[in-house]
Formats: C-alpha cells, structure tokens, sequence
C-alpha cells in the first residue's frame, strides 16, 4: 500500500510540472494578439519594351485643305455630281486633281490662282472670274482650253455667239448638278432668255414639240457654230428638216420647185397660227 501512494505521488508531480508552464503559456496567449505579418511584396515583373511603351505613337493624319469647300460646300458638292466632278475621268478638272490633298485644284483649274483670295475673301477675289464685269474671251479662253479639240465646236470661232461676245457661262452653268442648256426639257428657257422673238413664235398654235419636250432648241440648231445658215445642224434649212421629215425628201414624180428650194418657203419652223405652221 506504501508502494502505491508513493508511485500516485510522483505522478502528480509530473503532471504539475509539465501542465502548469503549458497553461501559463496559453493564458499569455489569450491576452495579446500576435503581430500581423506584413504583407509579401511582388517581385517586379519586366515587361517587354514592345508591350510597356511603343517605340512611336500613332502621328493623326493630318486634314487636307478644303479652303474652297469651307464657304462654297453647296456648290463643291453640286460640282462632285456633275460631268467636271467626274473624279474617274482624267479630262476633268477633278480627274487631274486625283489626291485629296489636291482638292483645291478642282477649283482653280477654271479660276486660276486663288490664294490672296483665300487670305482675304471678301476684298480679293480669284484671278479668274465669270461675272458681267469680265470680257467674254478671257472667261471663254478657260473653257475652250480643254474643249477646243471637239467635232461639235470646232467652228465656234467666228460663230453668231462668239462674234456677239456670248461667254460659255452665259449659257452652261457649270456650279449645279445638271447643266439647264444640256437637258431637253429645260434648254429651250435658256436660250429664250436672249431670243425672245423665238420664244413668242412658240407660243403660236401649230409648233414645233418644244413646250413638251420632245424637242430641243440643238435639235436644229448647233450654238456653237456651223458652215450653214442659222448655225443649223446640216448644210441646208431641206437637210435639217429632213433628220424627222425623212418622207419629204422624195424622190417625187412630180417634185414641187419649191420644196425643193427651202422649206421655209412655205412653213413657219419656229411656230404658225395656220396650220401645220405654214406661213
């Protein structure tokens, strides 16, 4: 029994001496926290040059200049859609000027240099205007330039037009989508705005299909210029009548002297109150 109390004594005696700085240190414990650990710091990584900054930044493409389009953008862009604008045709002023850093040049093409006009708008004007104020050769000399060297004006010199000083832009407007004078339906206005006497002959009953439009006054006439009379679209007033009144033309068996001298010797071509505009 001696034995046995003094074993359970030197159990305890263990159990204290390990249990007691145990539970000490768990009480510390408790009371204070533990410092946080700082908070790990990435190594820097490398970044490519090509990735971390382009070697050149993108340079903006600078604007063509379009001084001309800035104050006449209706009439640049009327021009765009009319038979000069014609950027594939490389006859017209905007064919040559194919880059768009040209685009001045579509302009100046018919009115010549233009930069005090650009540096002073109001004041100075291009070196080439088409107004009242202008000779019609200096302002038919620009047209011709380019429109010499064509089948239908190469009697335009000496021609009734060239001889009264008429300017091509007297009749073409060049500023607009379709020109008046190139259109069936509208040319006859515009050549009435100087034959006046011409448009009061068709107003009579028996005409000419003008006022409908079948008919132009360049169905007859060449305005600029020909070898016959009127400045007709054939030699003679029989050929011309002929292009529509091929039944005339004959042969007959018996011709009638006179038909065969001159249409007019009988008819009123530009309009009749006796019908079918005979005189």
């Amino acid at each position: 029994m001696h034995m046995y109390f003094s074993s359970l004594r030197l159990w305890i005696c263990l159990v204290v001496l390990f249990a007691v700085p145990a539970m000490a240190a768990q009480k510390a414990a408790t009371k204070t926290p533990p410092a946080k650990a700082a908070p790990a710091v990435a190594a820097p990584v490398s970044t490519p040059a090509a990735v971390a900054a382009p070697s050149h930044a993108p340079v903006a493409q600078e604007e063509p200049p379009i001084e001309c389009a800035t104050c006449h953008k209706e009439s640049f862009d009327n021009m765009a859609q009319s038979r000069h604008g014609a950027s594939g045709d490389a006859r017209t002023p905007w064919g040559k000027a194919d880059s768009n850093l040209k685009r001045n040049a579509m302009c100046t093409a018919c009115h010549g240099n233009a930069k005090e006009h650009m540096d002073d708008p109001i004041d100075k004007k291009p070196e080439v205007m088409y107004n009242k104020t202008i000779a019609a050769e200096a302002k038919n000399k620009v047209c011709i330039s380019c429109h010499a060297n064509v089948s239908s004006r190469i009697h335009w010199e000496g021609s009734a037009h060239e001889t009264n000083e008429i300017a091509c832009s007297d009749c073409h407007k060049v500023h607009i989508r379709k020109d008046p004078v190139l259109v069936m339906e509208t040319q006859p206005a515009v050549c009435f705005n100087c034959h006046k006497d011409v448009r009061s002959s068709m107003m009579r009953i028996s005409t000419h299909p003008l006022r409908t439009g079948q008919m132009a006054c360049s169905s007859c006439h060449q305005p600029h210029g020909s070898i016959s009379e009127g400045q007709l679209i054939k030699n003679t007033v029989n050929e011309t009548c002929y292009v529509c009144h091929a039944d005339k033309r004959g042969p007959y068996l018996w011709p009638h002297p006179p038909v065969q001298e001159n249409c007019d010797n009988c008819h009123q071509p530009h309009g009749s109150n006796n019908p079918p505009m005979l005189q």
